[in-house]
């Protein structure tokens, strides 16, 4: 059976603009994603993550190395993939309602139904009421709420999302990851999930993907067996702290390698 999402050898150069040495981002990274998996990918700032994501949308082109998603080389953007920012990228002139409706509106899909789908997605993000607001009217929390609809509205095949709860304060972004944890158990989209929260990579993911400090490799595939649907409790149970306590001392030492301060133990 051929696997959903399979990355292979892929690794990513910079030219440098002052005509020094490029810069190797990301070395030659490979993995496979089953279908209506729920990928999160830690590691140090610069590591490569937010690169290797965005190559997966088709947004940036790899070095080296193949994406296939299904099978097929990608290329380029595609429908049947939707990305999510930390920043809202939301139209500021479209209501809430005209932001979710704008791929169908670009592929000339019928305003009904356009106006019907966009609905459903409103209303599983909580945004009933707030169809003809602007992005201005409304807090950040609903604005990434109005990007997710956006995205699920295209009906794509898995939802690319690099730190989309960044901004957030702390009890907002504990909301955003029950909620969209709820959708994706209703949708099972395949999710690759960007973060820089060891605590949210645990309670989000399926897997947990660490990677090492630049150029970033991937050095740790965690399965997280923790059942579904989760709610914050579950953050209190010795299974979780024991992947958090694991995951910690991964993180700490990539982010020293990266800060120059790692020394190696003496055993």
């Amino acid at each position: 059976m051929t696997d959903f999402l399979t990355i292979q050898g892929v690794s990513r150069t910079f030219a440098s603009t002052t005509g020094g040495p490029p810069t190797l981002a990301l070395q030659a990274t490979s993995m496979t994603v089953a279908e209506n998996d729920f990928i999160t990918i830690l590691g140090p700032s610069g590591c490569g993550k937010s690169t290797l994501l965005r190559i997966v949308a088709g947004l940036d082109q790899q070095t080296s190395g193949e994406v296939l998603l299904e099978g097929k080389r990608i290329n380029g953007p595609g429908a049947d993939r939707g990305m999510v920012f930390q920043s809202y990228t939301l139209f500021p002139w479209l209501t809430v309602r005209d932001n979710v409706c704008f791929g169908l509106n670009e592929r000339g899909m019928a305003r009904a139904q356009q106006l019907d789908i966009a609905q459903g997605f409103i209303k599983k993000v909580g945004l009933n009421g707030f169809e003809n607001h602007y992005p201005k009217q409304l807090s950040g929390g609903m604005q990434q709420r109005t990007a997710i609809a956006r995205a699920l509205a295209n009906g794509p095949r898995m939802l690319l999302m690099d730190e989309p709860f960044g901004a957030l304060d702390h009890q907002t972004r504990e909301l955003m990851q029950e909620l969209l944890l709820g959708i994706w158990e209703a949708e099972r989209k395949t999710v690759l999930f960007v973060t820089h929260d060891i605590d949210e990579a645990v309670f989000m993911g399926s897997r947990v993907v660490v990677m090492s400090a630049r150029p970033g490799r991937i050095k740790l595939d965690l399965p997280v067996q923790l059942a579904h649907p989760r709610h914050y409790a579950i953050k209190t149970t010795p299974v979780f702290t024991q992947l958090k306590a694991r995951l910690t001392e991964e993180i700490r030492v990539e982010v020293q390698k990266a800060a120059g301060l790692y020394a190696a133990p003496v055993l």
